[in-house]
């Protein structure tokens, strides 16, 4: 049986969504259609190209060997002048789960211009309360506060940003002041739940000052926000998220800065395929044309 181009575009469709009914949507058929080409397909190489699992297609080493093969044949062709051009091969859903502060960021500075660049993908924000599972496809990428160096996962660094202690004008006139990190203790902390941090990055309260404890606790970090606007005490927030409300003051300047980063993790094999690989070289660009909004500057 003769290898079909036309078939490997469907391949490249499959190994990029990771079932055979977003594959589907994104080729315009049906998952039927999608099924019988990719069998036409192994039958053609003589090979597997996919484990079928409840969870999805996950290619098998000829299926990782088979993509590079493909793409390479997808840039070719998008050398071709037709009228769909190289932005219909970035079409479809992309599933992007984001910190909440993150997503923030995202949605106000940079979604105009993922639009622009990318308008045949359908993205998917998801701000998640803790990590998804790239495994079972509930997230094609991730934005996490800590890499991820195991297994078939790999992170690679988006961008760094700065945290600062933060209270308002009004509190600070009504309590006792601030000029060292022990004077700490004699106010209310607000910060996150223990057991509910998800991130290692995310425990923030100990490198502040050792058994510091808050006393208004939220999961969510605008609530936290939302609690220091309201006069209730001290928190610890993203300079990028802070900046923008300026009844905000930041204590101990020159004491207490922390950062932290955003690295963005996927499986390697969603790496290597093209369409992420410019979404991943867009988040990276982005970030860093922002680093002044990120990072407070000594």
């Amino acid at each position: 049986m003769p290898l079909s181009w036309d078939d490997l575009q469907f391949f490249l469709a499959v190994s990029r969504e990771g079932q055979l009914s977003r594959a589907a949507r994104v080729l315009g058929t049906s998952h039927v259609t999608v099924s019988r080409r990719i069998d036409r397909l192994e039958k053609a190489l003589n090979t597997r190209l996919f484990e079928r699992n409840p969870r999805g297609y996950e290619p098998t080493p000829a299926g990782r060997r088979l993509i590079e093969t493909a793409e390479r044949m997808e840039e070719a062709a998008d050398d071709i002048p037709v009228k769909q051009g190289a932005a219909s091969r970035q079409a479809g859903p992309l599933r992007l789960a984001v910190p909440e502060g993150f997503a923030s960021l995202f949605s106000t500075h940079l979604w105009p211009d993922f639009i622009g660049r990318f308008p045949h993908i359908s993205l998917e924000l998801i701000t998640m309360p803790q990590i998804l599972s790239l495994s079972r496809r509930e997230a094609d990428m991730t934005v996490t506060l800590d890499p991820i160096s195991s297994g078939p996962y790999r992170s690679e660094r988006l961008a760094n940003y700065t945290l600062h202690l933060y209270a308002t004008d009004a509190y600070l006139a009504m309590n006792p002041p601030v000029t060292q990190r022990e004077d700490l203790r004699q106010h209310r902390i607000i910060g996150y739940i223990e057991e509910m941090i998800f991130a290692p990055g995310l425990d923030y309260l100990g490198e502040v000052l050792p058994r510091i404890r808050a006393s208004i606790k939220s999961s969510s970090v605008f609530n936290q926000l939302a609690a220091v606007r309201n006069n209730l005490g001290i928190a610890v927030l993203p300079h990028y998220i802070a900046i923008k409300y300026p009844e905000l003051r930041i204590i101990l300047p020159q004491e207490v800065t922390l950062t932290r980063s955003y690295w963005l993790t996927c499986h390697r094999d969603v790496r290597a395929m093209r369409r992420e690989r410019a979404v991943i070289g867009f988040l990276t660009d982005s970030l860093r044309a922002r680093m002044s909004d990120l990072v407070r500057p000594a």
